[in-house]
């Protein structure tokens, strides 16, 4: 039966040649505690989910105005002013609303 030696990255093997040192990227260590939860950065992970959101949001309406425009045109100029208010109203509304659920949910902090 063979038996496994844990050698640490500079000990000689039994041809008498060292092994490489560990490079890459570190592992945990095993005393770890594993049942432990990692906090979790709520702010900036809905900061992101809001700007992927609000990204798909402009993108899409973007994508319609440029089929409107070609399709049978903008008429007049109050169709040109409406177009940052339907692209930036909803997003903003929406980062506002989140800014403001935070506020709420935070008030029930003992």
């Amino acid at each position: 039966m063979r038996t496994w030696n844990i050698r640490t990255a500079h000990e000689t093997t039994d041809q008498g040649a060292t092994d490489m040192p560990r490079f890459g990227i570190p592992r945990p260590s095993l005393n770890d505690n594993a049942s432990q939860d990692s906090p979790v950065n709520w702010r900036r992970g809905l900061l992101r989910v809001w700007l992927l959101i609000s990204a798909a949001w402009i993108m899409g309406w973007i994508v319609y105005l440029i089929l409107y425009g070609i399709q049978s045109g903008f008429q007049s100029a109050s169709e040109f002013l409406s177009i940052p208010v339907l692209l930036i109203g909803p997003p903003v509304a929406l980062l506002l609303f989140g800014m403001m659920a935070g506020w709420a949910f935070r008030g029930f902090k003992p």
